[in-house]
């Protein structure tokens, strides 16, 4: 098993540093926030931390500053759980990728909802399939070997 160990170390700063957010962290300011992805560097001096929280622009803004400030708490918990030689220093990074995937869904959605409208003013329910398979021989030929295979 070839797991390179930033990746480990990532992972288990990401699940410390929620647990901590979640029941230690006690800043009005930080609101509710979702650990995306941590991303720690090979020599595991820095730990890239992609979060996301709910609101607009501004409370984005609060949430940065609120954890910059409580960043140095972070790490010295971190050093009390982790067994490492030296805790990673912490960047917290609003993780742009998920307003990425949302848009991509809304498009996604407005397509779908584009074609069952011009589908449903057509009067038909879906491309036109059907006329291929009226008269197949083929079909024909598979449904009387099923027959025979039920009669034995």
């Amino acid at each position: 098993m070839t797991t390179f160990r930033p990746e480990r170390v990532g992972d288990q700063l990401r699940s410390e540093l929620s647990e901590l957010l979640s029941r230690e962290v006690h800043d009005p300011g930080v609101g509710f926030i979702t650990l995306t992805r941590v991303r720690v560097t090979p020599d595991l001096q820095l730990a890239r931390v992609y979060y996301t929280s709910l609101g607009n622009e501004v409370a984005r803004r609060n949430t940065e500053r609120a954890l910059q400030r409580v960043t140095p708490f972070l790490r010295h918990e971190l050093g009390r759980r982790l067994r490492l030689r030296r805790v990673p220093e912490l960047h917290f990074l609003f993780d742009k990728s998920v307003e990425g995937q949302a848009r991509i869904e809304q498009v996604l959605e407005e397509i779908h909802a584009a074609d069952a409208e011009r589908h449903s003013s057509t009067g038909s329910e879906g491309p036109e399939q059907d006329e291929g398979r009226k008269d197949d021989p083929a079909d024909d030929s598979d449904d009387a070997d099923r027959a025979d295979r039920r009669a034995e």
